[in-house]
């Protein structure tokens, strides 16, 4: 059953992205057609802070609790994440964790390309750069490539969030990962699914030979109370009481060099987050026995307090500002329509704004090459 306390995260949320992409990030459409490369710089900004509002919303109004064990991050370093897909709301929780011992405008996620059609959260995903995939990999491989090799030219600090395992974690999505097994005479798990390598193995060699990685961050996500597999669970009211994430930091160095060793590296790591797992839902549902972190966190907790506070003081009063000048400005009105319109229309004709990016950055890099 629907309850007002999900129906009030939803509309938040999507309030908040839709206004956020047509006022804040849509002034700022004309900039990536002069310098792609400062257009990137100041519309990750922007977009870091709404990404602190589910942050907000999950701790402070509906009292989820964040435990964080392991490595922890370096503040500022750039990676790739690589996470067991518990539910199909992983990558958002993931930005609790981030906020204390990250920054979210580094983060940049693989999403499936349906995504970048919905209004307000398409749209910022867009702005953002994230990577949009069709999960096929001769279709995937290219865009890859381009998006990869992008990041590097600018030289764009990124952390990039991968789930090897392609999909959440579900009865039908364990029975095929059963069966895959059974064929490759592997263990069967029960907490994880086994992971597919080609695309982690090309990100990664991709990012070392564009000098742009320092490490991989090897996150396992649990929840050792109530499990919010999909988006119909939060808006029926069911919030996570608790989730915890366990990570291991692995430096650059320290990674194998050939693809097929490198594929076994991330064979290894599933077999752990099994066996990580099966240690934390059969024991006492927590990941650390000295409950220590042994990197802390960049940010002290009063500052992410007071983030989260002005997280929610912001985005609940912009929504209801813009509103209130729809309502009262008609040229607030031509600008409001005339932003949809072009948001509409560009992922339809182009595909999306980060393809318009990619051209733009192609354009000039070739401009300067000649001249």
């Amino acid at each position: 059953m629907v309850s007002w306390r999900g129906v009030y995260f939803v509309l938040a949320l999507f309030l908040g992205s839709f206004f956020g992409s047509i006022f804040m990030l849509g002034p700022f459409l004309p900039l990536m057609l002069v310098s792609p490369s400062w257009y990137r710089w100041i519309t990750d900004r922007i977009v870091a802070t709404w990404l602190t509002l589910p942050v907000a919303l999950l701790e402070l109004v509906f009292g989820a609790k964040v435990v964080i064990t392991g490595d922890g991050f370096i503040p500022g370093e750039r990676s790739v994440i690589i996470m067991n897909h518990r539910t199909r709301l992983d990558w958002m929780f993931l930005w609790n964790c981030l906020l204390r011992y990250s920054y979210l405008r580094l983060e940049k996620i693989c999403l499936k390309s349906s995504l970048k059609a919905v209004p307000g959260f398409g749209w910022a995903m867009q702005v953002a750069a994230f990577i949009f995939i069709h999960r096929k990999w001769e279709d995937d491989k290219n865009h890859f490539e381009a998006m990869l090799d992008y990041f590097c030219d600018i030289k764009e600090h990124l952390q990039l969030l991968i789930f090897p395992e392609g999909t959440d974690l579900t009865d039908n999505t364990k029975a095929r990962s059963d069966e895959f097994a059974e064929k490759n005479k592997l263990q069967k798990y029960e907490y994880v699914l086994h992971p597919r390598t080609t695309g982690f193995t090309f990100i990664v060699d991709r990012l070392r030979e564009g000098n742009n990685l320092d490490a991989i961050h090897d996150i396992t996500v649990a929840y050792p109370h109530n499990i919010p597999q999909t988006e119909k669970h939060i808006l029926n009211g069911n919030f996570p009481k608790e989730i915890h994430f366990h990570v291991c930091r692995y430096p650059v160095s320290s990674l194998p060099v050939s693809k097929e060793e490198l594929q076994l590296w991330c064979q290894q790591r599933w077999k752990e987050k099994e066996d990580r797992l099966r240690a934390f839902y059969q024991g006492e549902r927590y990941f650390d026995a000295t409950r220590r972190s042994r990197i802390p966190p960049c940010k002290s907790e009063l500052r992410v307090h007071l983030i989260k506070m002005a997280s929610l003081l912001y985005w609940t009063l912009f929504p209801l500002a813009m509103i209130v000048l729809l309502y009262l400005y008609s040229p607030v009105r031509w600008y409001f329509l005339v932003t949809v319109v072009i948001f509409v229309l560009q992922e339809k004709i182009f595909g999306g704004l980060e393809l318009i990016e990619l051209a733009c950055h192609r354009y000039y890099t070739r401009r300067y090459k000649r001249g």
